[in-house]
């Protein structure tokens, strides 16, 4: 029980503490998932990306032809 008196005294008892929590946990927890995910598309598609395949594609001093 001690813990959730904690819990309570530390965070939900004002509702500014909670609410900024929220918000902070949401903002966190999207740029967590933001990166997992990609790190997972990353290695699920790993050579038919653009970036895996341009250079066979882009010339070395940058010049396109036109």
């Amino acid at each position: 029980m001690s813990l959730a008196n904690s819990f309570y005294n530390l965070i939900v008892k004002r509702n500014s503490i909670y609410v900024g929590s929220i918000l902070a946990g949401a903002f966190g927890f999207g740029i967590a998932f933001d990166t997992l995910t990609e790190k997972w598309w990353d290695s699920h598609n790993r050579g038919m990306q653009w970036k895996d395949i341009r250079d066979k594609y882009v010339t070395a001093d940058g010049d396109d032809e036109e």
